[in-house]
């Protein structure tokens, strides 16, 4: 049963219900709630970018005025229903929490991640956090975020989702500089999902064979090509900067260690 993990109080009626239906969709990992507030007093904070769960506190009340009429008339004092709304956050979306109540995402299992995919995402040293329900690039605070391997029917495939949020990373004012001003079903955004997806430049050249395709991508590619047949030309060429960009840091993380081992032999 959900409840609130600073009070130690079970949620009840409606709530119970919309906080199931939250870590459903969210794939939370634990039914501890705290609202904002309690997250600070218990020596946390609700992660940057995390968007909380709305919830309601229904009850009655008697105003004075009408306890005052009830005294001088000698009627039943009439009580006024109310609804307050509250915003409470999954334990999961907090970090800095004692330890008894932090929450972390369980390390991929062995052998899910490619060794060539996991170094390049050591070496960008872009802020990379696994765990939650959904993948995606927050350029606000510039981290990308993706659900465990294990989370997918094909684990490869998690290694083409983390390229492709990598690819938009790369767009970020000190990096490639794309345009990710664009909202979600504008012309802009169509269009900077055309360079990630083509992330097929980065996964050929780490070996990675993906097999899932996005049909909703595909929908909004066509829709950006049907106005401008020249936009594939040019998402073609923001692909393959952002993946040398991306493959870059490998090929220097490689001359780094081919150095450090060079000089280690020469002392030796």
């Amino acid at each position: 049963m959900p409840k609130n993990a600073a009070t130690g109080r079970l949620y009840s009626g409606i709530n119970v219900l919309i906080l199931w239906g939250s870590v459903i969709e969210h794939g939370f990992p634990v039914q501890g709630w705290v609202t904002f507030r309690q997250a600070l007093s218990l020596g946390g904070n609700v992660r940057k970018g995390e968007h909380g769960t709305t919830i309601v506190y229904a009850d009655r009340f008697v105003p004075d005025d009408e306890k005052k009429r009830a005294q001088e008339t000698g009627e039943e004092a009439q009580a006024i229903p109310f609804l307050k709304r509250f915003t409470v956050f999954n334990l999961a979306q907090c970090e800095g929490l004692p330890e008894d109540l932090a929450v972390t995402a369980p390390p991929p299992e062995p052998r899910l991640i490619e060794p060539t995919v996991e170094g390049l995402v050591k070496a960008t040293s872009i802020d990379f956090r696994i765990g939650g329900s959904r993948a995606f690039y927050m350029p606000a605070h510039d981290y990308v975020q993706v659900p465990p391997p294990q989370a997918y029917f094909e684990p490869i495939n998690w290694h083409r989702t983390a390229l492709h949020e990598f690819s938009h990373a790369s767009g970020a004012p000190h990096r490639l500089n794309r345009d990710l001003s664009g909202w979600f079903g504008s012309k802009k955004y169509a269009f900077e999902e055309l360079v990630p997806e083509m992330n097929a430049f980065c996964c050929a050249s780490l070996g990675i064979v993906p097999t899932v395709r996005h049909a909703d991508y595909i929908a909004s590619w066509l829709e950006v090509l049907r106005e401008d047949n020249r936009a594939i030309v040019r998402a073609a060429s923001q692909a393959s900067k952002a993946a040398d960009f991306l493959l870059d840091f490998l090929s220097s993380d490689d001359e780094r260690r081919t150095t450090s081992t060079d000089r280690e032999q020469d002392a030796a």
